[in-house]
C-alpha cells in the first residue's frame, strides 16, 4: 500500500503573587516574536489529558482542526508545520492522514508565516499555520470549495498532496456572523440538542461555567421546547444556594453567581413568581459574601497570604472572592464584575439593592481599570496604564456597567470604553485567565454594547470558531495559559459558551440587549 493511501519591570507594581505571574508571563513573552509555541517552560499545555469523556483517547491537550478529526502540536523547531498528534476514527481525516505526519500546507499553499501562540501582548491569537489552516478549511466548506479540503502532509522524506471530503453542511460564515448566517443557524439546531443531552437529572450541566451559559442559550433561543430544561436548571440552582449558607472552601461564590445571573434572566423571560423568594435567598448570600470591612478578613489568611490581605479599610473594598468575605488571596475583578452584574439584574427583577454596595462593587473595578479601559486582575491597576492582555474580566465589568439600573451616564460611559478596548485589541479572546470560555461570553458580552467593537471581535477571531468545530458537531476547548475546565467537559463547556456567543445579536436576554419589560 503506498505511504498515502486514501482508504519585567511592570510585575512589581502588582500586589498578589499570582497577579505578579500574570504581568510577568504577559510581559516576558511579549519580547518573544519568533515561533513561539509554549505557554510555560515544561511544554505544557500539551502533557495534559483528559482522563474521560470524547478526548481521552487523545494523548495531550493539542489543537482540533475543525472538522477534519485531527488534532495537532506546534513545534518550535518545525515553526511552519502541525504535527499531527492524533485522527478521530470516522473523521473526513481517518485513513488519510496519520498521527507523526506534519502538515505543512493547506488550500493549495504552504504555511507562509511561522508560529506565534502563546500568552502576551505580541502572542495572542493564531498568526501563523493555526490561522492560515482555518482560512483553508472554511473555504473548502463554502460555495467554491467544494467541500473538499486539500492539505500538503510530508511523511518521513516525501511531501504530498491530499484531500479531506469535509463537505459542505455548514457551508461559510456570513460576512456578519453570528447574526444573519446560515452556518451559526445550522450549529446552533444541533448544539441545543447537545445539551439537553447532557443535562443531569437533577437539572445541572456541569460546573458553574456549564450552569451559567448552557441555560442561558436555551433560554436565548426561544424556543419553547428548551424552556423546561432552563426550568430545572434553575430549580436545581434554587436547591444549590441557601439561607444562612455556612460552607467556605467550595469557591461557592462562583455558584451564587450563576444562579444570580440565570435566575434573573429566566424571571425576567418567564415571570414565575417562585423565583422571587429563592433570588431573595441568592442576593443576602452575594450582600453577606462581599467584603466590606476589614473585620471580615479571615485570620488564617494573614498567616497564608501574608503579603495579600487589606492593609487599610478600602483595600480590596466591596469586592467578592472565590468564598465568603475575604480569604485567601482576596476579591478578585472577574467576581466583581459578576457581582455588580448580578446586583443590576436582581435590581430589575424587584430585589431591593443596596446602592451603596452596588457602587462600592463598582468603585472595585474602577480602581482596576487602566485609561484605556482594560480591568486587571484586582482592585488595582496591575501594569501600564495602556497595557492589556486577557478580556474576560474586562467583559464582566463592562456588561456590569452597562446594565447599571442607575441614570447617571458615568456607568454607560465605562461601559463603552470596556467594549472598545476589547474591539482595538480582540486577538485575546480564547486565551483568558482561569476559565477561558466564561472569560469568552463575557468578553463577547461587553463587545456586545458596541456594535463596531462586536464585529472586530467577531472578524478577529473566526479561525477559532472554525477550529474549535468538532466533526460530531460540539465545539472544543482549545490550548492556552489556564486549564480551568479542560478534561472530560471540555467539549460541554466550550460547546455551552460558543452556544451562548452565537445568540448575542438575537437580543433576546436583558444582558444580550432585551428590554426589560
Amino acid at each position: 500500500m503506498p505511504a498515502f493511501a486514501l482508504s519585567e519591570d511592570h510585575a512589581v507594581t502588582c500586589r498578589f503573587p499570582i497577579i505578579q505571574l500574570a504581568c510577568a508571563i504577559l510581559f516576558g513573552i511579549a519580547a518573544t516574536v519568533e515561533a513561539q509555541v509554549h505557554y510555560h517552560d515544561n511544554d505544557s499545555p500539551w502533557g495534559q489529558r483528559a482522563e474521560t469523556g470524547p478526548d481521552s483517547d487523545v494523548p495531550g491537550w493539542f489543537y482540533n482542526l475543525g472538522i477534519t478529526g485531527l488534532r495537532a502540536q506546534l513545534m518550535a523547531d518545525e515553526p511552519k508545520a502541525l504535527l499531527i498528534q492524533y485522527v478521530f476514527p470516522g473523521s473526513p481525516a481517518d485513513k488519510i492522514v496519520a498521527r507523526g505526519d506534519w502538515i505543512v500546507g493547506a488550500g493549495g499553499r504552504m504555511f507562509q508565516h511561522e508560529h506565534r501562540n502563546g500568552y502576551g501582548m505580541s502572542v495572542f491569537g493564531a498568526d501563523g499555520p493555526i490561522a492560515e489552516f482555518a482560512e483553508a478549511l472554511e473555504r473548502a466548506q463554502g460555495a467554491d470549495g467544494l467541500g473538499k479540503l486539500s492539505l500538503s502532509v510530508r511523511r518521513g522524506d516525501v511531501t504530498r498532496e491530499l484531500v479531506l471530503d469535509v463537505g459542505q453542511r455548514y457551508g461559510n460564515w456570513s460576512d456578519s456572523y453570528p447574526a444573519n448566517c446560515g452556518k451559526t443557524d445550522k450549529i446552533l439546531a444541533e448544539l441545543g440538542p447537545y445539551l439537553l443531552k447532557h443535562q443531569t437529572e437533577d437539572g445541572s450541566f456541569g460546573d458553574a461555567v456549564d450552569n451559567t451559559f448552557a441555560p442561558l442559550a436555551l433560554l436565548a433561543s426561544g424556543k419553547a421546547q428548551y424552556l423546561d430544561a432552563v426550568r430545572r436548571n434553575v430549580r436545581y440552582l434554587a436547591r444549590e444556594t441557601r439561607p444562612n449558607d455556612d460552607r467556605r472552601d467550595m469557591l461557592m461564590n462562583w455558584t451564587y453567581m450563576t444562579a444570580a445571573i440565570v435566575m434573573s434572566e429566566y424571571y425576567l423571560a418567564t415571570h414565575e413568581k417562585w423565583v422571587l423568594p429563592e433570588l431573595q435567598e441568592v442576593h443576602d448570600h452575594l450582600a453577606k459574601a462581599q467584603y466590606l470591612h476589614m473585620s471580615q478578613i479571615n485570620p488564617k489568611a494573614k498567616k497564608s497570604h501574608p503579603d495579600s490581605f487589606p492593609k487599610g479599610p478600602k483595600d480590596s473594598h466591596g469586592g467578592w472572592g472565590h468564598n465568603p468575605g475575604f480569604e485567601g488571596y482576596g476579591p478578585i475583578a472577574m467576581l466583581t464584575g459578576q457581582g455588580a452584574l448580578a446586583y443590576s439584574l436582581m435590581h430589575r427583577c424587584g430585589i431591593q439593592i443596596d446602592r451603596k454596595r452596588h457602587d462600592a462593587a463598582y468603585a472595585f473595578l474602577i480602581k482596576g481599570t487602566g485609561q484605556n479601559g482594560y480591568v486587571w486582575y484586582g482592585d488595582q491597576i496591575g501594569g501600564p496604564q495602556d497595557g492589556w492582555a486577557d478580556m474576560g474580566r474586562t467583559g464582566a465589568a463592562g456588561i456590569a456597567s452597562h446594565l447599571s439600573p442607575y441614570a447617571e451616564p458615568v456607568y454607560r460611559e465605562r461601559a463603552l470604553s470596556h467594549a472598545r478596548v476589547i474591539g482595538e485589541h480582540p486577538q485575546s479572546f480564547p486565551d483568558t485567565h482561569g476559565s477561558p470560555p466564561m472569560g469568552m461570553a463575557y468578553t463577547a458580552l461587553a463587545a456586545n454594547i458596541d456594535p463596531d467593537s462586536f464585529r472586530k471581535l467577531m472578524d478577529a477571531n473566526r479561525w477559532w470558531f472554525t477550529m474549535a468545530h468538532c466533526t460530531d458537531g460540539s465545539f472544543y476547548y482549545q490550548p492556552n495559559r489556564d486549564n480551568a475546565g479542560y478534561g472530560s467537559e471540555a467539549r460541554m463547556t466550550a460547546s455551552s459558551v460558543v452556544a451562548f456567543i452565537l445568540t448575542i445579536p438575537r437580543h433576546s436576554l436583558v444582558i444580550t440587549g432585551k428590554k426589560a419589560e
